[in-house]
């Protein structure tokens, strides 16, 4: 397979950094045509590097998740304000449980300075940030350990989980639908998820807005079954529209 050019390592590191491309601002950025933007993208879309979106392209594709090192690099002052206003949402002395994910490890970050939490998690990562919080107790799952990420997956995590029901639970997600459903790539993390969900009295969700312009093959719930979403912009009109119908609120993090 023939290497990069050097404009498109740059487009690629961009995408890394920001989550998502423009063709209209790489064109000016590089000082060349749109046409050459776009048969750039098209190039590393064809290489499944990025994905295609109108305008643009994203990182990621459809049927397969790109590498947790990489998903910690998409819109990483989003994922901190999002995680800063979901910990807001959470009072002390709560119990919490918080699922997979680079988002859930922001909220993970945010509760610093919670009092009085029990928090149940089969994120890894999400226990090493919290292990030396003093105002949390943490319970880590147990299960089968996806290397990939520090998920902890599978039968053994999912009763573990049923043992507990919560004040709260923090999930992520990979992709939302415009009929609000809520998507991912691994079923065996879905199905983990869906008893997080089953178990908690009040569920966040923490999603940025490239989660509308992804997809993913695994239906973990409808948008309906969540309380809140925790995002970083304005939904389109009809995802709205399906959230009032449902009474889910709406939290746009950095907007009072």
């Amino acid at each position: 397979m023939e290497s990069l050019s050097i404009r498109q390592s740059d487009i690629l590191t961009v995408a890394r950094e920001q989550g998502r491309v423009e063709v209209d601002e790489l064109s000016r950025t590089f000082s060349v045509s749109p046409q050459t933007i776009r048969k750039d993208l098209n190039e590393l879309c064809d290489r499944r590097i990025l994905q295609r979106v109108h305008g643009g392209a994203v990182v990621g594709s459809g049927i397969e998740n790109v590498s947790y090192d990489a998903r910690r690099l998409l819109a990483p002052e989003s994922k901190r304000l999002i995680g800063r206003k979901a910990a807001e949402l959470i009072p002390d002395n709560s119990s919490l449980l918080i699922n997979i994910g680079t988002t859930t490890e922001q909220v993970a970050h945010a509760l610093h300075a919670h009092h009085g939490l029990l928090v149940i998690s089969n994120n890894v990562n999400a226990v090493h940030i919290m292990k030396q919080f003093i105002g949390i107790e943490l319970i880590l799952a147990g299960g089968l350990v996806r290397l990939s990420d520090g998920g902890i997956v599978g039968d053994a995590a999912i009763d573990f989980i049923n043992q507990f029901k919560v004040d709260y639970a923090v999930i992520g997600v990979s992709a939302i639908d415009e009929d609000g459903s809520l998507l991912d790539y691994d079923l065996r993390e879905v199905r983990v998820a869906q008893a997080i969900i089953t178990n908690a009295r009040h569920v966040i969700l923490v999603a940025d807005r490239l989660k509308l312009e992804r997809s993913a093959p695994v239906r973990l719930c409808h948008i309906g079954e969540v309380d809140t979403i925790v995002t970083d912009g304005p939904f389109p009109g009809k995802l709205v529209d399906v959230c009032r119908r449902n009474e889910v609120e709406i939290v746009v993090a950095g907007k009072e």
